[in-house]
């Protein structure tokens, strides 16, 4: 929780103290965030029916709708089972017809990027009738359960959408409590299971449903309160559905990858939210259990235990941060050689993926010479070697590009040169042309055009930079050369809107690029060091239904000259030129080894985002 300081009840926020409380007369099932997952909910349903529970027994904390693909029939499912429900903040923001969720991330966090995409799907798909109900929600619902009142909210007592976890402060939660008028608080929101018991009065959460509790399973979570005569009995009980079908869902209505990842792996795709001792925590998978709630006892679930310092993430190669054997990727067979021709570039971009600038010479113009060497040991021990792709900083600086070019274009092989099209490539027009009608339909280039608007790609690539780039766009399109463009994702835009978007513009532009052609538009996922992401083990790829030769450095390795480093060496992929722990050696026959995923990047960039830079099919 984002905790402020102690207040009393007397600066608080209003709350309705006078609520009637409805009469629960037997166990009560209490259930959260379905997120528009229907497989979900369903689920949840069928376990309610088991377990004897009817619906006037049953209150749902709030967040019908949110990250999954099935709002609208979510929305119907609920509404026609007749169970209690609070409002949340997504039923706030979609009956009302915000423009965000009001979910209360942090503006630019990945969590906030992200939920825009989910937010546009559902508002895109609900009918009148299921934005009318959610106006129609009350925000607290009283119950009385075995001889307690508890208060149902979605967030916190006197915020809709405060993030309370079982880690807050004691005099925190009591003072909620105490606010609230009641015994205890039943809410939501933060998506993780808990409950607490201080000072003899609860606070309790059920979790959600609808996602898994990031602790890298992809069960989900939902409770029991049943009254004994010891006192109330609280049950923690774990939900197993068809997650699979949710993920596919997920990815045929173009909602976030990281999502419907999320869904089977049981790690959330951000923690901007999580405090410091959940964080901690995730990825140790929970277990059902209880606690029996009496006046006199303190007492929670999960136990509360003390924020040890974990295992770093990706600090071991052979382990993750959990214990568990980190995945590896095998060489299958070379098909793309990279060589990094120097990080020097004509421009700053913002979030470069590896910081190239006008001042960064961490890596140095690589020398003709230099990579003949590769290419002659690739000639003889590399048969499936089918492309060269170039890359930097900006390639058309490096004083040996031609000739580098046509080495790898009179080698036999395909040659790639990722570039900004802006002035260093275009002084080179003509000896362009004339190896473009040397070697026809093997040269082909790729241009970094971040954004199809023109303020968008110059909030990276910095003023002035749009009209340049289209020049050298149109030019080589005009000339007949192979041509892909290349975007970034940062904006939170689903796939289908960027592709359209782009579409438009090639067609203003008279270019001819298929926007629909992964291939010819590569879109790029972004990567933020400031989030918590995944690491993959060996249990990933049956959980996320990928295998090992789909990344990148199943078929691909990146030949970088280090500033002050006295001849090249061959690291395991483009984006990690800097790390010596993917240093794997000087020569071809070196680098073939496994790669370990030991790289927030390896999760980000290629298993989780599925991106590749490479342009045949991994």
């Amino acid at each position: 929780m984002y905790l402020r300081e102690p207040q009393t009840a007397a600066t608080a926020l209003p709350v309705e103290a006078s609520l009637a409380a409805v009469d629960m007369d037997g166990p009560v099932l209490v259930f959260g965030g379905c997120y528009g997952n229907l497989e979900a909910t369903r689920a949840l349903m069928d376990a309610a029916a088991r377990l004897a529970i009817p619906p006037e027994r049953m209150v749902c904390t709030g967040d019908v709708v949110a990250y999954c693909a099935d709002a609208q029939a979510t929305v119907d499912l609920v509404r026609a089972s007749g169970v209690h429900v609070v409002m949340g903040n997504c039923e706030e923001s979609l009956g009302f017809r915000s423009s965000d969720c009001g979910c209360g991330f942090a503006e630019g966090s990945a969590c906030d990027r992200l939920s825009a995409a989910w937010f546009a799907h559902a508002d895109a798909i609900l009918d009148e009738k299921a934005r009318a109900w959610m106006r129609s929600l009350p925000r607290r619902i009283d119950l009385a359960v075995g001889g307690k009142r508890l208060a149902v909210v979605h967030g916190s007592v006197p915020r809709i959408n405060e993030f309370v976890f079982a880690s807050g402060r004691e005099e925190e939660i009591a003072w909620q409590i105490e606010l609230a008028g009641t015994d205890g608080v039943l809410a939501g929101h933060c998506g993780l299971p808990f409950t607490r018991v201080v000072n003899g009065r609860l606070w309790h959460n059920a979790g959600a449903v609808g996602m898994p509790a990031d602790d890298g399973t992809p069960r989900t979570w939902f409770s029991l309160i049943v009254p004994t005569p010891e006192g109330l009995d609280v049950r923690h009980l774990a939900l197993d559905y068809d997650h699979h079908a949710a993920a596919a869902k997920a990815r045929a209505a173009g909602l976030p990858e990281p999502y419907a990842a999320a869904l089977e792996t049981g790690f959330w795709p951000s923690c901007d939210v999580l405090p410091p001792a959940e964080l901690a925590h995730r990825g140790q998978p929970l277990k059902p259990g209880s606690i029996c709630w009496d006046e006199p006892t303190e007492a929670s679930w999960p136990a509360v235990t003390p924020v040890l310092s974990p295992r770093a993430k990706f600090a071991d190669p052979e382990v993750t941060a959990t214990g568990e054997r980190r995945a590896a990727v095998p060489l299958t067979a070379l098909k793309t050689l990279w060589v990094n021709t120097g990080t020097l570039c004509n421009l700053a971009c913002r979030n470069c993926y590896i910081e190239s600038s006008p001042k960064n010479d961490r890596l140095v113009y690589i020398s003709r010479d230099e990579v003949r060497a590769f290419l002659d040991e690739a000639r003889t021990s590399q048969p499936e070697l089918e492309e060269i792709g170039l890359t930097g900083g900006e390639p058309f600086m490096n004083p040996d590009i031609l000739g580098i070019i046509e080495d790898g274009l009179s080698g036999g092989w395909r040659v790639l040169v990722l570039t900004n099209a802006m002035k260093p490539m275009q002084r080179l027009k003509a000896p362009l042309l004339d190896l473009h009608r040397r070697f026809p339909g093997r040269l082909s280039l790729r241009v970094s055009l971040d954004h199809y608007t023109a303020d968008k790609h110059e909030e990276l690539r910095g003023t002035r930079t749009w009209q340049p780039t289209l020049e050298g766009l149109l030019w080589l399109a005009g000339n007949g050369f192979d041509l892909a463009v290349a975007g970034r994702t940062l904006w939170g835009e689903d796939e289908a809107t960027m592709r359209s978007g782009y579409g438009a513009l090639f067609a203003r532009l008279g270019v001819d690029v298929d926007s629909g052609d992964p291939a010819r538009l590569v879109l790029f996922p972004e990567m933020d060091a400031r989030t918590d992401v995944s690491e993959i083990t060996e249990r990933c790829w049956g959980v996320l239904g990928k295998t090992p030769d789909s990344v990148m450095c199943a078929s691909s390795r990146m030949v970088v000259k280090r500033k002050g480093a006295a001849r090249p060496s061959v690291v395991s992929c483009t984006l990690l030129p800097y790390d010596e722990a993917f240093d794997m050696g000087t020569t071809l026959a070196e680098a073939a080894r496994p790669v370990k995923l030991n790289h927030r990047f390896c999760a980000e960039f290629c298993v989780l985002g599925g991106a590749s830079c490479s342009t045949h099919k991994e």
